[in-house]
């Protein structure tokens, strides 16, 4: 595989890649490439981790190493399951590396070539990462740093102990100790990974590559609609699927019936193409690569079966309201419970499943 074949492979249908001549330099560099994403155990694993999986697919392809960081101390430092480390550790290993094996599965990524790194493990007896996170901490403004709490899906209102000012350093830290080159996330952890390529010119560390991919939208409608212009970055936060909110999103294990009421009940305004869950869908998983068909079955009073190669053909045809949102619906949906047929069968495991019945009990509202 080519320099350029590589490079294109690890960019494609991305956000932003800061910055592509860097990692144009690493690969031409002839530098082992090695990669990392981290995860907290928030709740349970739905289509986000499909669209991350679906770049892991394009690393190896391109020969990176990949590795998936489950930070149950994260977890624990933004007080989600039962607030407890014990709980964040045991549901990493038990659900969330699990499902996270089965989305890799749905994208076409070997979960074998994936390293798993738990939190604690990093962290144990390692009194070389602790003091990386003082280092970080130093080379970064209180202000910058509550700024960068947004990363936990917090209002900086919302951030109330001490503990919690620590998390933006600690994911960075995490980066220069497990000597990863390539980071990679949704857009809504970019202030972060800019703190880590600011610490890291501070500290004399290699400066990470980041890329980011888009986070997919929710599929509720949101509290204010029309969406705000002027504000893209909260405009995409208020549409993303949120595990707090189940209908907002499909997770990797739903049943073909959840599957379907979900996106029957998808806000999907008609002709409207900027804000719109079932469109964005369709982009960032259906079309993700070129080579994609979707055939979305109609009665033939309606204009009967109509077969896109294309994203754009298929988003005009929207645009111009000769696709209906309904027929889009149950083409998506129809397209959704055969992919993840993997998944659901990962989790027919009584093991699997029994973690995946305790996770949702945890998270229950």
């Amino acid at each position: 595989m080519t320099n350029e074949e590589k490079l294109h492979l690890i960019t494609m249908n991305l956000e932003e890649t800061l910055t592509v001549d860097e990692l144009k330099q690493l690969i031409e560099s002839g530098k082992p490439l090695k990669h990392y994403i981290g995860y907290e155990v928030s709740g349970k694993v739905h289509l986000g981790a499909v669209s991350a999986m679906l770049k892991i697919r394009d690393l190896q392809m391109a020969g990176v190493e990949t590795n998936v960081f489950i930070a149950d101390w994260h977890t624990w430092l933004n007080k989600k399951l039962d607030g407890t480390l014990e709980t964040a550790k045991r549901m990493a290993v038990e659900y969330f590396q699990e499902a996270l094996k089965a989305a890799g599965l749905v994208a076409g990524a070997d979960p074998e070539k994936i390293n798993f790194i738990l939190g604690s493990d990093l962290y144990h007896n390692n009194p070389d990462y602790w003091a990386e996170v003082m280092r970080v901490a130093k080379a970064t403004t209180v202000s910058r740093m509550m700024r960068t709490t947004a990363i936990m899906g917090r209002r900086e209102e919302e951030v109330t102990d001490t503990a919690m000012l620590i998390y933006p350093a600690m994911q960075a830290a995490d980066i220069f100790v497990l000597g990863v080159n390539i980071a990679h996330a949704g857009m809504d952890q970019r202030k972060v990974h800019v703190v880590a390529r600011d610490a890291a010119e501070e500290l004399g560390r290699e400066k990470p590559i980041t890329i980011h991919f888009s986070l997919l939208q929710g599929l509720l409608k949101p509290d204010i609609w029309p969406l705000p212009t002027d504000n893209r970055e909260g405009a995409i936060t208020a549409m993303k699927m949120s595990k707090s909110k189940p209908d907002s999103a499909v997770f990797i294990h739903d049943t073909p019936e959840e599957i379907r009421r979900k996106l029957n009940n998808a806000f999907a305004p008609e002709g409207e193409t900027g804000f719109n869950p079932v469109l964005d869908w369709t982009k960032h998983l259906i079309f993700y690569d070129p080579d994609t068909t979707l055939t979305v079955k109609r009665p033939e009073k309606f204009g009967g079966d109509v077969t896109y190669t294309s994203y754009t053909d298929l988003e005009n045809d929207y645009k111009k309201r000769e696709l209906h949102p309904q027929d889009l619906k149950t083409a998506v949906a129809d397209w959704l419970i055969e992919k993840l047929e993997p998944a659901r069968k990962y989790f027919e495991d009584p093991k699997r499943k029994a973690a995946l019945e305790e996770i949702e009990k945890l998270t229950a509202k």
